[in-house]
């Protein structure tokens, strides 16, 4: 342990402030801090207005490597704390709990500075107007922003000596944050020219050579790239299924992908996927893992199938609660350092491996003395397999499962070392998200040990997560609190329509109406049109965001909208499409004009423009013909689907939903009924029989 280290522990022990009660570990970490740390709340606030001290509001999450950098440099910092608790009221906020904070003023610092990203810093008045704000601030002047305690110092002399410029500055701030609930952009049809319009952009910042969006850091894009695969499906647009399919392997064969443990890091620092930010995020692991089967069940090629079932492996193993819940993410930093537990270096890879098979795995995973980063080794596969064999002159198959046995003894090694921080606070959000992953994977992979983990967390939610029949937002050490948000419902509502249409039980579909029918109760906005963030009942804040873009996740109104239109077909509720018939029509626009930023909505779009598949699946669900009919359906990519399974024996409420109303056995045997555009094709009894139909 060096000297800073021990410093960091001896004030530790020194200090410890309000953050120790709270569940979120972000929080936590900021616990023994010597800044007298407050979380968001009344008592914060009101001491704020009581002495007429502007408020130090600090976001980030426990993920999030400069967050850490800050609090070390600056927050530990006995002399800097000094600063910040004679001049402010400190308020530090973990973003994954509270989104609408983060939102809200993360829209005044890009407004005024023209980006954002975490740690934010942000100085409020005690009325909670922002009136500076920025990222990351060093200790001391360096890397062209000023020190903080400097900042800090100039800021509360700017409140003490121009409080009134800053005060009457204060309505036309409020003015800007709300005025962004308006796109401002004319409402109009959604047609297929709008998805061609969208393509058409996207097209304009493809990396034919490396993958992904044009430019570094790089991101997954993973939205973007599962709307591409439906266009092809749409259009047979080859260029873009060969822009996925580059993308694809050039992520998983990357750096940011880990070779050894399965599971993607946040995004690439370079242009060509090799150095992540080395932090795991549930969300990008459960989109990926969708994107990855997709491209498995368009192409059939085995390395989609092996990364999204190894990206699920991860999960099941890492990040899963022992009672279902999904853990957040895995930090970027262990022992104080990035990345320490994921790199190598070429002597480790000998000594575990000995000389030959190390000499081999190194060349296939780019490991060399002089390292790819920082000295040290990130596990990429830059050459194929046949090409590195034929350099080495050994047989493909011989070093494919040399290196199979080199990865499961350099993992078995690794498992030693210290791992990384896991945050392990479980969001309804994220859950909802990474639950589809597996309903989905159970399904297209015929794995019943998958469907088991989504029902699961399905009821860990159901368990702990609601309340009065509303969501909360996070669970941690057997507490649940926060009101769910608009992605909470949404996202969970989705789960558990993927849930039902993978068991046929109607208790799935029950909650999820439920859960739908309080979204848009809570939501929506019956004067304006579109989705607020928060509902109606959350705390008032300084102004109520609309919730429009697909960023890292989808948008809450985004995967609304399109629960919407499955549920309209389900129920034969037509107030269910009229809602996401009139928040599309709303977004029009942007989706031609912005594609990047409405992946997910160009996904729901697609499927509002149809045709949609309404499948009906008549047949015991023990019956191996019935279970054989099902398989087939997932063979094939077929994005714009519904599907409900009555068995004859069920006479409750499932028989009763208008898309399994009059079906039946046929002959006895179990049947498929397939309609689409109001009209139903002949049943169909046989596998071979209904692949043909569903590929026409």
């Amino acid at each position: 342990m060096d000297s800073s280290q021990q410093e960091a522990n001896v004030t530790q022990l020194k200090f410890t402030n309000r953050l120790i009660h709270e569940t979120s570990p972000y929080l936590k970490q900021h616990a023994h801090n010597p800044v007298d740390w407050y979380p968001w709340g009344a008592e914060a606030l009101e001491k704020a207005k009581k002495e007429d001290k502007p408020i130090l509001l600090s976001i980030g999450y426990s993920a999030c490597h400069w967050c850490h950098v800050m609090e070390h440099e600056s927050f530990e910092n006995e002399e800097i704390a000094k600063v910040m608790n004679e001049h402010f009221v400190n308020i530090k906020v973990d973003r994954e709990e509270r989104p609408d904070l983060d939102a809200i003023y993360m829209n005044y610092v890009q407004m005024s500075t023209g980006s954002g990203g975490w740690p934010m810093t942000v100085f409020l008045t005690p009325g909670q107007i922002p009136f500076f704000g920025g990222t990351y601030f060093p200790p001391d002047d360096r890397l062209g922003r000023p020190g903080f305690p400097r900042l800090c110092l100039a800021v509360a002399d700017a409140y003490k000596t121009k409080k009134k410029e800053i005060e009457e500055r204060g309505p036309e701030v409020l003015k800007s944050l709300r005025e962004m609930n308006d796109l401002s952009l004319p409402a109009g049809k959604l047609s297929l020219e709008t998805l061609d319009s969208a393509y058409e952009n996207l097209a304009q910042r493809f990396d034919m050579t490396r993958g992904g969006f044009a430019g570094a850091p790089k991101f997954p894009g993973s939205m973007s790239l599962s709307f591409l695969l439906r266009y092809y499906l749409r259009t047979g647009q080859r260029h873009a299924l060969d822009f996925v399919e580059l993308s694809l392997e050039k992520m998983a064969r990357g750096g940011m992908y880990d070779q050894l443990g399965g599971g993607f890091h946040r995004y690439s620092v370079d242009d060509h996927w090799l150095v992540p930010h080395f932090e795991k995020m549930l969300y990008d692991n459960a989109l990926l893992s969708r994107l990855y089967l997709d491209a498995f069940q368009v192409t059939g090629k085995p390395l989609y199938r092996r990364v999204g079932e190894e990206i699920l492996d991860y999960v099941k193993r890492e990040m899963t609660d022992p009672e279902g819940g999904f853990y957040s993410t895995q930090d970027a930093d262990s022992e104080g350092e990035e990345g320490k537990f994921f790199v190598w270096s070429l002597a480790e890879v000998k000594k575990i491996l000995g000389e030959k098979d190390g000499n081999w795995f190194s060349r296939y995973y780019d490991v060399t003395p002089q390292g790819n980063f920082e000295g040290k080794n990130i596990l990429n596969v830059p050459r194929s397999l046949n090409e590195v064999a034929k350099e080495a002159g050994i047989d493909p198959d011989e070093l494919s499962k040399g290196l199979a046995l080199g990865r499961q003894r350099l993992f078995q090694e690794r498992e030693k070392r210290i791992k990384p921080h896991r945050d392990e606070k479980i969001l309804t959000t994220w859950n909802g998200l990474m639950l589809i992953s597996f309903v989905k994977a159970a399904s297209i992979l015929d794995r019943p040990d998958y469907l088991e983990v989504a029902r699961r967390n399905a009821q860990f939610i159901l368990k702990h997560l609601t309340r009065d029949k509303r969501l909360l937002r996070t669970y941690k050490d057997g507490q649940p609190k926060l009101n769910g948000y608009l992605e909470d419902y949404s996202n969970f509502a989705e789960g558990l329509i993927a849930l039902y249409e993978a068991t046929g039980e109607k208790s799935w579909l029950d909650q999820a109406v439920a859960f739908s029918d309080t979204m848009l109760e809570q939501f929506w906005d019956e004067t304006a049109g579109g989705f607020y963030l928060t509902g109606k009942d959350h705390e008032a804040l300084i102004t109520r965001v609309k919730d429009f873009y697909d960023n890292a996740t989808p948008a809450g109104s985004s995967v609304a909208v399109f629960n919407l239109l499955k549920l309209a077909i389900l129920t034969g509720k037509q107030t269910y499409r009229a809602k996401a018939e009139a928040n599309l029509e709303r977004m029009s626009s942007p989706l031609r004009r912005f594609p990047t930023g409405f992946g997910y909505l160009l996904e729901a779009a697609d499927f509002y423009l149809g045709p949609v598949r309404e499948i009906a699946v008549v047949g015991p669900k023990a019956d191996p013909q019935t279970l054989s009919l099902v398989k087939a359906i997932y063979r094939q990519y077929l994005p714009n689907k519904i599907v409900a399974l009555l068995d004859p024996e069920d006479q409750g409420p499932s028989s009763q939903l208008p898309l399994l109303e009059g079906k039946s056995l046929v002959h006895g045997k179990p049947a498929v009924y397939v309609c689409q555009n109001y009209t139903c094709k002949a049943p169909i009894t046989t596998e071979l029989e209904l692949e043909k139909s569903l590929r026409n």
